[in-house]
């Protein structure tokens, strides 16, 4: 509340510092949620081209496996599955997005060459290795749609949360401080419109007592007989 804030001027001049510095903050915020929104923009494009890549990568996945399981047998291809000695490796690193800081999930060993999946090549169908291709195509969609769909979520935290700190300073913090500087800056009126007219009554009364002062001597005068010497003392 306004009526909390002592009216001096030395509360006046911080209440304007701190209303300079809410406002400078305010607008750096508001580029920073422009900026953030701009960002999100492109990683919500970019999500959904993944998530659609996912989708077409998954429905191919199982198309080739169903096929593989219903040609060459479910043993045959959990034994193809089984020979396996390599397994992808992830490697978690990270980036920096105005601020924000977002994965960069990094994979090897994910794609493979017949002669690293561990099976025999003569040993298995076309099926069998179509499949596994299948599959390894998904996980690396997976991968990048577990990077793109962490990225998007932490800009979306960090979008909500600046949302917040620049309506707190745009319709708490400033209108609280702006209201103070006027309940101050009027009260400090008053108190200078009160001065002024202490003065001026002290000057009216000092006028007015040397104005008696001298019309006391002036009649004081005015009733001495003549040739009486006003006698004054040391």
């Amino acid at each position: 509340m306004a009526t909390d804030v002592k009216p001096t001027r030395k509360n006046l001049m911080a209440i304007e510092d701190r209303i300079e510095l809410s406002e400078r903050g305010h607008d750096t915020l508001e580029q920073k949620r422009d900026g953030l929104i701009m960002e999100f923009m492109d990683i919500l494009d970019q999500a959904q081209d993944v998530r659609s890549g996912l989708s077409e990568d998954y429905e191919d996945a199982q198309e080739a496996i169903d096929i593989a399981r219903a040609m060459d047998g479910d043993l045959e291809v959990r034994g193809a599955a089984a020979a396996l000695e390599t397994h992808p490796e992830i490697t978690l690193q990270s980036h920096n997005i105005m601020g924000v800081v977002v994965p960069q999930i990094e994979s090897s060993k994910v794609k493979k060459d017949l002669g690293e999946r561990g099976y025999g090549v003569m040993g298995t169908s076309a099926r069998i290795d179509e499949a596994a291709d299948a599959y390894e195509d998904l996980i690396e969609s997976i991968i990048l749609a577990a990077e793109v769909e962490t990225a998007m979520k932490k800009m979306l935290h960090e979008i909500e949360t600046t949302k917040r700190r620049v309506n707190a300073l745009e319709f708490k913090l400033l209108p609280e401080l702006k209201e103070n500087q006027e309940y101050i800056e009027q009260k400090l009126e008053e108190q200078e419109r009160e001065e002024i007219f202490r003065m001026k009554k002290i000057k009216d009364k000092k006028e007015e007592d040397e104005r008696e002062a001298r019309e006391t001597a002036e009649t004081e005068a005015n009733e001495r007989p003549e040739g009486e010497v006003a006698v004054t003392s040391d």
